[in-house]
């Protein structure tokens, strides 16, 4: 398989990734939503919108210091404004929201959401252990199914590899979002935990479906004992599932694509983190557990020998 016979380049390639990752989310920072900052979200709807600075000056003049607008579409078609600001009081809100449907021909408003700040904390912290519990589940889980191998690496090492692939198939989706925030002013949601939690799941399930082959392999060499190198025998093993893993990545993307030129608005960053998701998914289930398997067992394997 090319993968493994140029795994050092692939190794690089990696890196890469994960340091332009890591600099992009670093640099750009995420922009947090209401869901865990706390506070209120007021979406208009216009036949005719107004400008963003006519709105802009309008909360200005009610006197709401911290906000910020996006623009919005609902699903006829109609442009609008989303507007998130501090927590507000029933006063404020009646205020805010009579302002700001009279600015534009047609305006109402569609949604109003208010979060608190102990509730948005409460998130925030539920969000965190759900993604460590998901972590640890499948390296008990994925150490347990492959208990029976030994050599040339023990099971935990899958369950460990898989985390590492798993940190590049986050890192990716968290890097978008960082630039999604910086260019249209996309905010991390619990729809976002979600999106991410789900390209977990996606993405472990296309790495283990890879290191089972390796694991059926490996058995029948034990059996058939024709000598075969570990690194030849993963390449085999990527070699009899990479086009199955392409096809489901393939039919998948097609189903997120339909869904974000065809759905609403409001699913459309969550679709566009679960498209990054996958193809991050799909790379590290082929060019980063199987390729970092073979380096390891390698690496073992020599230290053993210079020991």
């Amino acid at each position: 398989m090319f993968v493994i016979r140029h795994i050092k380049k692939f190794a690089i390639i990696t890196a890469i990734i994960f340091l332009v990752a890591i600099v992009l989310i670093l640099s750009l920072g995420l922009k947090p939503s209401i869901d865990f900052t706390g506070g209120s979200l007021t979406e208009a709807s216009y036949t005719e919108a107004p400008a963003e600075e006519l709105v802009s000056e309008t909360l200005d003049d009610i006197g709401i210091s911290k906000y910020s607008i996006r623009e919005s579409s609902d699903e006829s078609g109609n442009e609008g404004y989303i507007i998130r600001t501090k927590d507000l009081s029933e006063e404020e809100r009646i205020e805010v929201t009579e302002a700001v449907s009279e600015l534009g021909e047609g305006g109402e408003i569609i949604r109003f959401t208010t979060i608190g700040p102990v509730i948005g904390e409460e998130l925030k912290g539920k969000a965190k252990w759900a993604i460590v519990a998901v972590v640890l589940v499948i390296v008990f889980y994925i150490a347990f199914a492959f208990r029976g191998l030994k050599k040339p690496v023990s099971s935990w090492v899958y369950g460990g590899i898989t985390i590492f692939a798993l940190l590049h198939d986050v890192l990716i989706p968290l890097a978008v979002m960082s630039v999604l925030g910086v260019v249209i002013g996309a905010e991390v949601d619990v729809l976002f935990i979600m999106a991410l939690l789900a390209v977990l799941g996606y993405s472990v399930n296309d790495t283990i479906v890879v290191f089972d082959r390796v694991r059926e392999n490996l058995l029948i060499e034990e059996k058939k004992k024709t000598g075969v190198q570990f690194r030849d025998l993963v390449g085999k093993s990527l070699e009899q599932s990479f086009v199955r893993s392409i096809n489901t990545s393939f039919t998948t993307l097609l189903v997120l694509l339909s869904l974000y030129f065809l759905g609403s608005e409001v699913t459309k960053n969550f679709t566009l983190i679960l498209i990054a998701g996958v193809i991050a998914g799909t790379y590290s289930s082929i060019f980063i557990a199987n390729p970092f398997l073979v380096l390891y067992a390698e690496w073992k394997s020599n230290r053993k020998k210079k020991s």
